[in-house]
């Protein structure tokens, strides 16, 4: 496989809307950056593509206790740094080979480059917050390249 799509979710907070759950079909894998909301999300998720998922600060429960608050994977020859907030990133990106940082939070979705390294945060797919949209992400890697879209849902 040349190229790997993978879908970016995040701040669910109990609300997996069908449009979330239709835009991310046929992708190969799925990531949720936190504030999951339940592990009802995490099972439909799963349903979809293989998941990946963090702890967010809203998560609480045996079944958030059971998943990682930062995540470090490999996918089609990128390395990917898994994180709830950015602002608790306490990691040299180039020192760890990082080559993407996926993270959630604010809400507002953001793709944005820094000293050569990628940030995509997806926004949220759960309820509304403020008059921000109701988004997410696809990052592509194609030969350990990675290239970042933001679906933004007229809702």
């Amino acid at each position: 496989m040349d190229t790997i799509r993978i879908g970016l979710i995040s701040d669910t907070h109990g609300l997996l809307r069908p449009e979330a759950t239709q835009a991310l079909q046929g992708v190969d894998h799925i990531i949720h950056a936190g504030d999951i909301g339940n592990s009802s999300i995490l099972e439909q998720l799963a349903d979809i593509a293989p998941l990946i998922a963090v702890r967010g600060n809203n998560d609480f429960g045996a079944w958030a206790d059971a998943l990682p608050t930062e995540k470090t994977l490999e996918l089609g020859g990128a390395t990917l740094y898994v994180l709830h907030d950015v602002n608790e990133l306490d990691l040299d990106l180039q020192a760890a080979g990082i080559q993407v940082v996926i993270s959630g939070h604010s809400h507002s979705p953001l793709i944005s480059t820094q000293n050569g390294v990628l940030f995509v945060n997806p926004g949220s797919t759960g309820p509304r917050r403020f008059k921000l949209p109701v988004s997410l992400a696809f990052l592509e890697i194609t030969h350990g390249k990675a290239a970042a879209e933001l679906r933004i849902f007229d809702l």
